[in-house]
């Protein structure tokens, strides 16, 4: 049971801030897998008065408040434009609307869950983070650092001309993923997202060359190097058991979601620039 003894509505983050610093505090998000805990909490820390919910769009980049509820990046026609619907296909599979208005991209980035498939699509784009103190970081970094007594302000997504795919396998609906894949290729720029590992995702790219001039090449020399890049992406990338599936299950699925992201991406580029 989640107990606590004082709740605090922040007035400024200087307040937010120096009341998280005692270890016992905690910056409230959207309180759903938070009240699931078994806990003591000293402060409640509540930001949601500080005006940090919301998405900002420019021709540069997307401006995301922590306190957003996924579900408002879900339906917003900027983000699905942008990731060609990726982020409806990753949200739609988190439990449910009502669950996703309560939910916060701010608590989901934050807690770098291993379970988490908002992790495993923002970090196949060009994401930073914006701490209090931090600054701005790439989010690929901010997933390797060990948790602080910093907040978490916003996501900023940078925009270039990229095609996106996001698949998961999962036993049943609304249920934690047994493997999340996420692709993305921004000119050369080659990302695969592998999440639900089931530890927190991580980011491969291509080293080795192998996608490369995938949309200029034919069909049947496409299929060989998707298939070639599937493979190697299973070789190098850590999987174990649990509850949810086997570490050789696991496997297989990275390379079968990697093959079927990848299939989707290698297209032409389209009169706007985009890979179709």
């Amino acid at each position: 049971m989640l107990k606590i003894k004082s709740y605090v509505k922040a007035e400024s983050l200087q307040q937010a801030y120096e009341l998280n610093q005692k270890k016992t505090a905690v910056i409230l998000g959207g309180m759903v897998w938070l009240k699931m805990g078994n806990r003591r909490v000293s402060t409640a820390i509540d930001l949601s008065g500080l005006d940090l919910c919301g998405i900002q769009e420019d021709p540069e980049e997307f401006v995301i408040g922590c306190m957003t509820p996924l579900h408002d990046l879900e339906v917003h026609p900027g983000l699905l434009h942008y990731t060609g619907g990726a982020i409806k296909e990753c949200f739609r599979h988190i439990v449910g609307v009502q669950f996703r208005n309560c939910a916060t991209v701010g608590g989901s980035i934050w807690g770098r869950y291993g379970f988490s498939d908002v992790l495993t699509l923002f970090l196949a784009m060009d994401t930073w983070v914006e701490l209090y103190k931090g600054g701005r970081i790439p989010l690929s970094e901010f997933v390797s650092m060990e948790k602080d007594r910093d907040i978490l302000l916003r996501l900023i997504i940078r925009k270039k001309k990229t095609k996106i795919c996001y698949l998961s396998q999962r036993n049943t609906k609304t249920d934690f993923p047994v493997l999340t894949c996420c692709a993305s290729k921004a000119g050369e720029d080659v990302r695969t997202v592998i999440g639900a590992r089931p530890g927190k995702a991580m980011v491969l790219q291509d080293p080795e060359g192998i996608l490369k001039g995938l949309c200029a090449m034919d069909p049947e020399k496409r299929k060989d190097a998707i298939h070639s890049y599937s493979a190697w992406i299973a070789q190098n990338v850590p999987v174990e058991s649990n509850m949810r599936g086997s570490k050789e299950y696991r496997t297989h699925l990275v390379q079968v979601l990697t093959r079927r992201a990848w299939t989707d991406i290698g297209g032409t580029v389209n009169e706007n620039g985009f890979l179709a």
